[in-house]
């Protein structure tokens, strides 16, 4: 039986791939365990400063939550599927949103349900010219349960997030693009080249500072904008004694490319 997610490392960048082709990569406990493994996994590798996840296969980068196996917790009661289901998936989405390294989501088909919550939660996107999305929860009679109903509307907007979750309508990525779910809309043979490009574009930049910035950004669209502006601050007093800060102003006056350590 093959693993549910894969792993690989080039350079710097580590590769996971949804590993569930012939169920369109649907999330199951497994899959969800195993990718807050990798997480956990590639959180403490010093190596590896992004992360690049899509799906195995043509069709899907995930069609979401699996419905066999949520529906069978959810005829043992609705605690055992809120515990089983619900703060798995959660926990899964928070710790993509908060991860100190930048995940770049490789949309390389459908992405419904858990897939879309995916692709919100993650920092950037890219997607094919084939990938479809849909919060089409609604049509088994709940309501997205991987954090959906919070992240769509603060990126698309309340009444556009609306009209999608309560319809279930599916979406062309050129509109996903428009509400702001993906940065890019690539063919679909230029899918991981172009993901790989975007890692690369950051990973020549100190990867102390970006981490600051993805800290301060995620924490910050959920309070005031004083509070907000109270954790740049944080982050800036954090980063500005490092070794790279240094190192960056530095080459910025002498008029040469920086080293960063990620020290």
């Amino acid at each position: 039986m093959s693993d549910p997610v894969l792993f690989e490392m080039k350079g710097n960048i580590a590769f996971l791939t949804l590993n569930r082709p012939e169920k369109l990569n649907a999330l199951n406990y497994a899959t969800n365990d195993l990718l807050l493994q990798f997480l956990d996994r590639i959180e403490d590798d010093p190596e590896i400063r992004a992360v690049i996840i899509t799906g195995a296969g043509d069709q899907a980068f995930s069609a979401g939550g699996d419905i066999h196996e949520f529906s069978g917790s959810i005829s043992e009661g609705v605690e055992v599927a809120v515990k089983a289901f619900v703060r798995r998936g959660q926990a899964m989405t928070a710790r993509m949103e908060a991860f100190r390294k930048p995940i770049i989501a490789a949309v390389n088909g459908i992405a419904f349900g858990g897939g879309c919550e995916i692709t919100e939660a993650v920092h950037l996107a890219i997607a094919s010219e084939r990938a479809v999305f849909a919060k089409p929860e609604i049509n088994i009679g709940i309501p997205p349960t991987f954090g959906g109903t919070q992240r769509l509307p603060r990126l698309a907007g309340r009444k556009r997030a609306l009209e999608l979750l309560l319809t279930g309508d599916t979406f062309s990525p050129i509109k996903a693009l428009e509400l702001g779910l993906i940065n890019k809309v690539v063919p679909h043979d230029e899918l991981l080249p172009a993901a790989v490009e975007l890692a690369n574009r950051i990973l020549r930049h100190s990867s102390v500072t970006a981490a600051g910035i993805i800290t301060a950004v995620t924490r910050g669209l959920n309070v005031t904008i004083a509070e907000g502006l109270q954790m740049e601050s944080e982050q800036f007093a954090r980063i500005a004694s490092s070794r790279d800060t240094r190192e960056g102003l530095d080459a910025w006056i002498e008029r040469r490319t920086p080293i960063y350590t990620g020290n």
